[in-house]
């Protein structure tokens, strides 16, 4: 009779764990189901364990299980607006991207600093229908694991010179300002200050720094610069 009766909280608490593991998996966003960087890893490892030894455990109280559930999804959205409003916390909680290959070239010192080997770089390529190191302008280990990857201009799948063009060389983007933030660490790299910075903004319209989103500079130094106010264009409809 013990049996059936556990056997039943089982049951109802599978019923009733499940939609709200659902509910909070959308209050805590789609970030944290499609990215997977460390923090958001180790919240889902913790929440499976809670849900895990509720179900299969029918002595723990039920109701301890949503407070701790509760408890978790909002820390979690805590740490998310916190990323969000301060990226100097994020960079802590989290890993950098991670430039691997470069113009064709492993770059050995930076693989050891992330523990990937030359095999797990050439997999994460032959992933990408990248079977020539030769080929890879850019090749980026995100901070959830994956690789970007960026070919050279001849690479492509229609190639310059089979249409008989000249081919040019590549054309990054460089990020300058985040979230109306200065990465001052760009400037230097770039050998450029503030005052050149303020300058490049003005001839594009811009007067405040903390009024950008979003700017970056190419190698040619044309900007694209997105203002936290700028009206943007209806996107298409997406939907499941």
């Amino acid at each position: 009779m013990d049996v059936l009766i556990d056997g039943i909280k089982v049951i109802g608490r599978i019923v009733t764990v499940l939609p709200f593991m659902l509910a909070i998996g959308l209050y805590m966003g789609k970030r944290s189901i499609g990215e997977l960087p460390v923090f958001d890893v180790l919240v889902i490892i913790v929440l499976g364990a809670v849900v895990g030894a509720d179900i299969a455990d029918p002595k723990i109280g039920h109701i301890h299980t949503f407070i701790a559930v509760i408890a978790i999804g909002l820390l979690h959205r805590f740490i998310t607006v916190l990323k969000l409003k301060y990226r100097k916390f994020g960079h802590w909680i989290t890993f950098e991207p991670t430039i691997v290959v470069y113009k064709g070239e492993f770059l050995s010192e930076n693989m050891k600093k992330i523990n990937y080997s030359i095999d797990n770089v050439l997999q994460m390529l032959r992933e990408k229908d990248v079977f020539q190191v030769s080929e890879v302008e850019l090749a980026i280990v995100e901070a959830s694991g994956r690789l970007s990857v960026a070919l050279k201009p001849e690479g492509q799948p229609v190639t310059a010179p089979e249409l008989g063009l000249q081919v040019k060389e590549a054309n990054h983007e460089i990020p300058v300002i985040l979230d109306g933030q200065i990465d001052k660490e760009v400037l230097r790299r770039l050998n450029r200050n503030e005052e050149w910075l303020l300058k490049e903004l003005k001839m594009n319209g811009v007067d405040k720094v903390a009024t950008v989103f979003y700017a970056t500079v190419n190698l040619k130094g044309e900007w694209s610069v997105n203002k936290n106010s700028q009206s943007q264009q209806e996107p298409p409809p997406i939907f499941h």
